[in-house]
């Protein structure tokens, strides 16, 4: 016994209204919908919270070692901590990656020192504690005379600098990835004795800010 097996050609749908042809155009029409809705709601709840950028401060710095062991070669070891804080009331910050290194009249004394990642809810503070060394670091051949004439005149002037990345949260959405750069910049007594002894700054001052 055979069997008959009926279909219905895209011309027998047209002549019941079902167009084949337009259901595709159709659907691709309202997912364009959705996502250009979705879109401007992100951006509308981001245009009206405005996130204000994290701040920092820096509250202690301590010199243990800053000196040449080759005409050109520096070793230094300093430990810093900052403090970190969200000024947001609704707004989160994910710190996804936390770079830390020291500066002195434009060169890198000490090698990236990474921090873990962490979240910071509204309104938050964190502190921040880093050991920043470097060994046989190259640096300029005027260093040293740069050293020596900041130690005559009793005073240093560090940068303590901080490269990362973020990421904004509100509610339960999550923006992406910002780059932000971090300076403290830190004038540290730095006379004689302070080749044997370690340079310290409790200053509480604060740092300038870019994403």
């Amino acid at each position: 016994m055979s069997q008959i097996f009926l279909t219905n050609s895209p011309k027998h749908c047209a002549k019941h209204g079902l167009n084949v042809n337009k259901l595709p155009k159709k659907l691709l029409y309202g997912f364009s919908t959705f996502l250009l809705s979705f879109f401007s709601l992100a951006i509308l709840v981001w245009v009206i919270l405005h996130p204000s950028k994290p701040e920092f401060y820096l509250k202690e710095a301590d010199i243990y070692q800053l000196n040449l062991s080759a005409p050109h070669l520096l070793n230094s070891s300093i430990q810093l901590t900052l403090i970190s804080k969200n000024p947001n009331k609704k707004v989160g910050v994910y710190y996804d990656q936390l770079q830390i290194y020291a500066s002195y009249k434009g060169q890198q004394i000490t090698l990236y020192t990474s921090l873990p990642p962490f979240y910071q809810g509204h309104e938050d503070s964190n502190l921040l504690s880093a050991s920043l060394v470097g060994t046989g670091l190259p640096v300029a051949p005027s260093f040293g005379y740069e050293v020596g004439r900041d130690q005559t005149a009793g005073r240093l002037i560090l940068s303590l600098k901080v490269n990362g990345q973020l990421r904004w949260k509100v509610g339960s959405w999550v923006s992406g990835r910002y780059r932000f750069n971090v300076n403290c910049v830190t004038i540290m007594n730095f006379g004689p004795d302070s080749v044997s002894a370690p340079v310290s700054s409790r200053q509480g001052s604060s740092c300038s800010t870019t994403v």
